[in-house]
């Protein structure tokens, strides 16, 4: 099933449109100068039939959108990666490996296009998660949902009701290990991001990451 056919060629929001051309013509980082940047909404990575959904914010300006594969090509994306492997959930724990591949798992983001500072606007997000989270999650549904970050597990709570599912009132507190039920929907577990912010200062630890997947490995069954 293609539930987001026309995904790259997208230009809804006119101001991540210009952020992440301009960052990937005229103002690459000086590391990557040679490299051709993809400069385009990032695709989702993995498969529809996974158990396990990843949700992150964005793709980074000199990360996905620069290597066209969600969360790949920064710090964050070694770490992720690197834990997905120790957890038996990708086939390499280098995320820029040509041959990478996910083992029941699927990463998608609230926002398809990097962001100016990382922060796209409300009605950025809305309309990114109206066009293509909403009709990516209904077309799988996953057994677990991991959210990378507050702002991500804020969208799927907010949004819960449009796949069907229950969202306990007042809604959850996001935490790193935060669990919720979201019956007849998956398990939802919180994580804080791994972004170099939490995991230079020790806010985030390996181990801490690690326990994220063993848990998820444990809701899907997998």
């Amino acid at each position: 099933m293609t539930v987001h056919a026309g995904l790259t060629e997208c230009r809804l929001c006119p101001r991540l449109v210009e952020w992440r051309e301009r960052k990937a013509t005229t103002e690459k980082r000086a590391a990557f100068a040679g490299e051709e940047y993809w400069g385009r909404p990032v695709p989702s990575f993995g498969s529809l039939d996974a158990p396990i959904l990843v949700v992150g914010l964005a793709p980074a300006a000199h990360g996905g959108n620069r290597t066209g594969r969600m969360f790949t090509g920064d710090r964050s994306g070694d770490w992720l990666y690197r834990a997905l492997h120790r957890a038996g959930l990708a086939t390499s724990p280098d995320d820029e490996d040509p041959d990478l591949g996910l083992i029941d798992v699927r990463i998608t983001a609230v926002c398809h296009c990097a962001p100016p500072d990382n922060k796209p606007t409300t009605v950025e997000i809305a309309t990114c998660v109206d066009t293509w989270l909403i009709p990516e999650v209904a077309a799988m549904p996953p057994r677990v949902v991991v959210t990378l970050g507050q702002l991500a597990w804020t969208q799927v709570l907010r949004r819960g009701a449009d796949w069907g599912w229950a969202v306990p009132r007042p809604r959850p507190r996001f935490g790193h290990g935060a669990e919720v039920d979201l019956e007849p929907g998956p398990v939802l577990l919180g994580s804080y991001h791994p972004s170099q912010q939490n995991t230079f200062t020790g806010r985030l630890t390996e181990e801490m990451f690690d326990a994220v997947w063993r848990r998820a490995k444990q809701l899907s069954g997998t």
